[in-house]
């Protein structure tokens, strides 16, 4: 019975033979690679924003410099085909760039690129480490990227200007033109429900900034991984700093007396010499000889321009002659007292 025991105990705790062992570690396996999910990463919705913001000033540095070309040729002779023209340059642009499996200027500056993320969730898991991998575009999406975007940009432009000039709102509410006029407004609302809609779902998840890259499932990824931002600040802060001083000047300007600043400044930092106080044929304040429409402030008499004597007056309710430094309290029209002499005198007593 003790060797019976003894024979069933060695064979329970025989270890198990390395084909089984083979078989566990690819069943363990298996279900690791079954639990593994795609990496995610998070591109950075401001250069998302930025790279399509430098594209569109891409297209109109280029439209400027073929305006400047032909602006001796004949005037205006551009701006009638003003659609045309950005969709000539917007097509140059996808031409050498999404169609050739480049970058656009403002994703390659932003270090983005398109990627087909249909197939790239096809993709194992084994085959994805850092999330940026993946396939560009196809030719179809490229097709229909240039026919959305540079197509869809270009005949909603020239249906704006028709309908505008041809003024297809005013018309008659059961003529064709005024149906296609209330289905382009329509359209625009609806677009712009669409719009919004798609911008807040991008600031959620920071995927498909715009409805044509939601509807073809083009997803901007970065091109390099460890690539920083080419763009420097140092432009932009020299614009906030320029903007809040312009408005600060905006602020305070207009409640400063000028007229009060340029009597305390001396003639030396003006540039202005002082008037003669003698001089009497003469605006103390515009220096303009004679005084057009002369006025004569009270009390002191002396004689000004109506216009900058009024201005003054209004502006500072304390204001001081400019001759006698005197506070002046009201305005009277100067009349001059014409005085005859004997003769004159003597035909008007026969008149008389």
């Amino acid at each position: 019975m003790a060797e019976r025991a003894g024979a069933a105990a060695a064979a329970v705790m025989r270890p198990p033979s390395p084909e089984a062992w083979r078989q566990v570690w690819r069943d363990v396996l298996r279900s690791q690679q079954l639990r593994k999910t795609i990496p995610s990463v998070a591109i950075s919705r401001v250069n998302q924003f930025d790279a399509e913001r430098l594209d569109f000033e891409m297209t109109g540095m280029l439209r400027g410099q073929l305006l400047k070309i032909f602006s001796f040729v004949q005037p205006g002779l551009l701006s009638r085909y003003e659609p045309e023209l950005n969709a000539f340059l917007e097509f140059l642009i996808w031409r050498f760039s999404i169609w050739v499996d480049r970058p656009t200027p403002g994703n390659a500056l932003m270090n983005l690129r398109y990627r087909d993320e249909r197939e790239f969730l096809k993709l194992p898991a084994s085959q994805v480490r850092t999330g940026l991998e993946g396939p560009g575009l196809t030719a179809l999406q490229k097709i229909f990227y240039c026919l959305a975007l540079v197509g869809g940009r270009y005949g909603w432009a020239r249906l704006q200007l028709v309908s505008a000039f041809q003024r297809w709102g005013d018309r008659d509410s059961r003529s064709w033109p005024r149906r296609v006029w209330v289905l382009l407004q329509r359209a625009e609302s609806f677009y712009k429900v669409a719009y919004m809609i798609n911008l807040i779902a991008f600031l959620r998840t920071g995927r498909y900034r715009n409805l044509v890259e939601r509807l073809l499932q083009t997803r901007l990824v970065y091109l390099r991984p460890n690539m920083s931002r080419a763009v420097s600040f140092e432009y932009m802060n020299h614009q906030l700093v320029w903007q809040e001083f312009s408005e600060l000047l905006l602020l305070v300007l207009p409640l400063l007396n000028v007229f009060s600043l340029k009597k305390v400044l001396p003639s030396s930092l003006t540039g202005k010499e002082t008037v003669k106080r003698t001089d009497e044929e003469t605006c103390p304040i515009c220096e303009v000889s004679p005084i057009n429409v002369p006025y004569m402030a009270v009390p002191c008499g002396h004689r000004h321009c109506y216009y900058c004597l009024s201005t003054r007056c209004i502006a500072n309710s304390t204001y001081r002659c400019a001759r006698c430094n005197s506070n002046v309290t009201a305005m009277q029209r100067y009349h001059p007292q014409v005085e005859l002499g004997s003769s004159d005198q003597q035909n008007v007593k026969n008149k008389i």
